[in-house]
């Protein structure tokens, strides 16, 4: 799934090609996604200027005169800039012309989502209840202290919950807690003060660096320019379970949190 880091650099490849140009033609091949595309979308934005592309989680937000379009990759979506005369593949669900180049949408699921936003779209349902951006000064050690006192709910799944911050995918919590030396099964109530201080750090460090390299490509996500992210060549337990630990040597161990693959040294993260 395209977490934060991928949707960021989603955001960053397709900028330059977009903004502030005007829609000429929006092609929907497949309304059908996780939510019906809005059968009025097309004449909301063909002919429009895209003002402004943000991120708010993993929504990317695309500002237009008279509205947002609010785009989410879902499990298995990624957008690119194509020659408009591309013939489309399988999974290419729609475009957003923009002259001679598009904005195309491929989805093998089918679990992402094109939604049309009018007024504030922090306040729309989907981003209304979202905690804060990781990589701003809102995310403090203060604040993940505070919010852990009296959780019995794994520490691993309390930094992967979008209420308390946005972003902390599974990947990059993996990652995050070994760097942090802290045990994922550990409940979050037991965190210290300064636990939470190398974790915000950690938290931190892993997503601004995986945003530099690209994202992490597991399966089939790609950037906008069609390039993968190499994020993946430097995980450190993500992925590595049965394998030495980096620090200690000894075989790191794999276990499953919510449906979810958990690698931890059993030594090195207390």
């Amino acid at each position: 799934m395209p977490e934060l880091p991928e949707v960021e650099t989603t955001l960053r490849g397709i900028a330059p090609h977009t903004l502030k140009r005007k829609i000429s033609k929006v092609v929907i091949r497949q309304a059908r996604l996780r939510w019906p595309i809005p059968a009025e979308l097309p004449e909301r934005i063909e002919h429009q200027t895209l003002h402004g592309i943000t991120r708010r989680g993993k929504y990317l937000l695309f500002e237009f005169a008279q509205g947002h379009a609010l785009i989410h990759l879902g499990m298995s979506g990624s957008l690119r800039i194509v020659d408009a005369d591309t013939p489309p593949n399988a999974h290419d669900h729609f475009d957003w012309v923009f002259g001679k180049i598009a904005l195309r949408y491929h989805d093998p699921r089918r679990f992402g989502s094109l939604l049309w936003v009018e007024g504030e779209p922090q306040d729309h349902k989907l981003l209304a209840k979202l905690g804060p951006e990781p990589l701003t000064e809102e995310f403090t050690a203060d604040y993940l202290f505070e919010r852990s006192r009296k959780r019995t709910q794994a520490v691993k799944q309390f930094i992967m919950d979008s209420h308390l911050v946005v972003g902390v995918g599974n990947i990059y919590a993996n990652e995050s807690l070994f760097m942090s030396r802290i045990k994922p099964i550990r409940k979050a109530g037991t965190l210290t003060r300064k636990n939470c201080e190398d974790l915000v750090t950690d938290i931190k460090f892993v997503l601004s660096r995986s945003i530099e390299q690209g994202g992490t490509t597991l399966r089939d996500f790609v950037g906008g320019d069609g390039k993968p992210g190499y994020f993946k060549q430097q995980l450190l337990v993500y992925g590595r379970g049965g394998e030495p630990c980096t620090e200690c040597g000894k075989l790191l161990k794999e276990v499953r949190m919510n449906d979810r693959t958990t690698v931890y040294c059993v030594d090195c993260q207390k």
